[in-house]
């Protein structure tokens, strides 16, 4: 199977568990939610998506033939120690979207750990995920079919008025975090996260998740 990638770079995970991780960002093609065309925002079941994820033609994007190819594409951007060999620390990577599980297969999982990559997926859980993936990082959608139930980590972008927090409260997650929705009007951040930090409060089993990346200015 080959593989559509729209960008990858190395940063630090801005959200969630993970915040402040080094990692790669791999950012896979297509998403099954929304075209990424603003022509068709108004109409797809995910409206609110920041994120440029069509084609290939992002930075150190581009197809690859198979999931090989792809694994060493991935490890050229995990820092080396003095004699350019990779870190004793195992190259961790975050596979995003758009939607990753279009595209993530078993065979691309097991090539990964062959390779000695920690992975991490980001999803809008409509999709079932390979066996062997060490974290799932799921963020569902309003009005959009919840076919993964079970992972380690659920991110709720808040707020959804048709997708309120005590509807995936029971699912079978180890985390959950509550993400203010950005909006182009600060006042309406600043709201958001205001609701957010409040709902936190009163509801313990959430936490809080920020994007620091975008707090701090990086990728």
């Amino acid at each position: 199977m080959s593989y559509s990638v729209k960008e990858v770079f190395y940063s630090l995970q801005g959200e969630g568990f993970h915040s402040g991780r080094p990692a790669i960002f791999c950012r896979m093609s297509k998403c099954n939610l929304w075209t990424g065309r603003e022509e068709d925002r108004a109409t797809a079941i995910c409206q609110f998506c920041d994120t440029d994820f069509i084609g290939t033609d992002g930075q150190n994007g581009g197809k690859f033939a198979d999931a090989e190819a792809l694994c060493q594409h991935l490890l050229q951007f995990w820092p080396k120690d003095s004699e350019g060999e990779i870190a004793k620390v195992h190259p961790f990577v975050v596979i995003t979207g758009g939607e990753p599980l279009l595209q993530v297969d078993k065979l691309l999982i097991d090539q990964l750990h062959k390779h000695r990559f920690e992975i991490a997926i980001e999803t809008n859980g409509t999709k079932s995920a390979p066996e062997n993936i060490d974290w799932i990082c799921m963020s569902p959608k309003a009005n959009a079919p919840l076919i993964l139930e079970s992972g380690h980590e659920l991110k709720l972008v808040y707020p959804q008025p048709d997708l309120m927090p005590e509807k995936v409260a029971g699912l079978n997650y180890d985390y959950f975090y509550l993400q203010p929705m950005d909006d182009k009007d600060p006042l309406v951040t600043k709201q958001n996260i205001k609701q957010a930090l409040t709902y936190c409060l009163t509801h313990p089993q959430w936490k809080l998740s920020l994007q620091t990346h975008k707090l701090l200015g990086i990728d």
